[in-house]
């Protein structure tokens, strides 16, 4: 961060503008399952787009699971406030707890268009929207994207399918263009790719938004050359290799290579990140726990932006971030002010850190996790039912890989808190 000490202090006095002619572009990419660890000599693509731009080294989910992410960036707030989306809709639109079970009895686990803010909020600035990829925030149509601000839509609306046949594990199709299911031949990640590089070279005179969420590295395993004849069931859903697990990202690295050849550099924010960390099969680095912890291998996740003019290149942040500051990002970059407060803060005009204190809740079943963190502190609970089964204090900063409870010997932050979990969780209590 020293090296780039000036760089930066210039970026955090800039305004957020491209340009005299209108607001930028902006392509948000977003992976899933990827973890920590999982960039590097497979990635070229991804490597290059961090050296034209910032990579933030203490970027986090909001969320161990799909939904509670995707569910904050759409709404720039805590997904909690929402009801119901602590965790993953299960496949076939499946509550996996009880909250989320309630709300599926009565047809409404999903995130309802009133809650939404990205979208909604840049098209009514001007842009044109479009979502390409993975939905996962709810089956019944009232929850489809075209509620939430998205012009155009194309892409799975669960949370996995079929690489090849687009269904989900009872044989269900899953793959929906503006509404509609559609069958398409090719390999998913093709497809999404193919499709927004169409989106991105139609003529237009407005800025646009495009949010490509790529369902790869997400189970079932299949590489692009793995197509079945017949669809995947239960039975091979949850297998993969590493070797599987490799060719999924290098598909999914080159194919983003490909779709950011077709935009206009000067003038685009680009954004990669993933909704949270890498299964067993993954990388989560040298970082503790995985996918649907709330370790920092379950939550902390890569996360690049590059936007040229405003943005240092090959420069690193080791600001606390999530990803519902993503949103307050944007939509402050497009020159747009929220009609209801964020929750997010504003990440890309000033990367300098800064004093903060944040908190995940991750439901699944009987078990949730409690986490927060204020400075390097972490604490960080997991229950069953009522039951606390696990309570432990980290000092990340001397300790980034978990590996020293500090419980015992401070017991007095693990309460202070504990203490401002509860107030946090009292204040995120949902209307629904």
């Amino acid at each position: 961060m020293k090296r780039i000490a000036a760089l930066l202090l210039l970026a955090a006095c800039s305004p957020p503008q491209r340009s005299a002619d209108g607001p930028p572009d902006i392509v948000l990419i977003l992976a899933d399952d990827l973890g920590w660890g999982d960039l590097g000599p497979r990635t070229l693509e991804i490597n290059r787009l961090a050296s034209q731009g910032v990579r933030f080294t203490r970027f986090y989910s909001n969320g161990a699971e799909c939904t509670p992410t995707r569910t904050a960036l759409l709404t720039g707030r805590y997904p909690q406030r929402v009801g119901g989306l602590e965790c993953a809709i299960g496949n076939g639109n499946v509550g996996r707890y009880d909250d989320a079970i309630r709300l599926r009895e009565r047809n409404d686990l999903g995130l309802p268009a009133s809650e939404s803010a990205l979208a909604r909020l840049l098209r009514g600035a001007g842009y044109e929207t479009a979502i390409v990829g993975k939905w996962h925030l709810g089956y019944e149509t009232k929850f489809f994207p075209e509620h939430h601000g998205f012009d155009s839509w194309f892409g799975p609306l669960g949370g996995g399918v079929d690489y090849f046949h687009h269904t989900e594990p009872d044989g269900t199709l899953m793959l929906y263009q503006d509404g509609r299911p559609v069958r398409r031949n090719g390999y998913l990640t093709d497809l999404l790719a193919d499709e927004a590089i169409a989106f991105l070279r139609r003529p237009r005179r407005r800025p646009y938004f495009l949010y490509l969420p790529f369902t790869a590295p997400h189970l079932p395993g299949q590489g692009p050359d793995d197509r079945h004849d017949r669809p995947l069931t239960e039975e091979g859903w949850n297998k993969a290799t590493e070797a599987t697990y490799a060719q999924m990202i290098e598909r999914m690295d080159r194919r983003i290579g490909d779709v950011l050849a077709a935009v206009d550099p000067s003038r685009t924010i680009v954004i990669f990140t993933s909704d949270n960390g890498a299964t067993s099969v993954g990388s989560n680095g040298p970082l503790a726990g995985k996918k649907g912890t709330l370790f920092e291998g379950g939550i902390r996740v890569p996360c690049i932006v590059r936007w040229p003019g405003v943005l240092p290149a090959g420069a690193t942040s080791d600001r606390l971030s999530l990803t519902m500051d993503l949103t307050a990002s944007l939509v402050r970059a497009a020159g747009v002010r929220p009609d209801r407060p964020f929750d997010g803060r504003e990440m890309l005009t000033d990367l300098r850190p800064e004093s903060r204190t944040v908190f995940w809740r991750h439901r699944r079943g009987t078990a949730t996790w409690r986490a927060a963190r204020e400075g390097d502190l972490k604490y960080l609970t997991r229950s069953d039912g009522n039951r606390i089964v696990e309570e432990k204090l980290f000092d990340l900063a001397a300790d980034p890989n978990e590996k020293s409870d500090l419980l015992a010997k401070r017991g007095e932050d693990a309460r202070r808190l504990g203490a401002l979990l509860s107030a946090w969780e009292a204040d995120v209590t949902p209307a629904r």
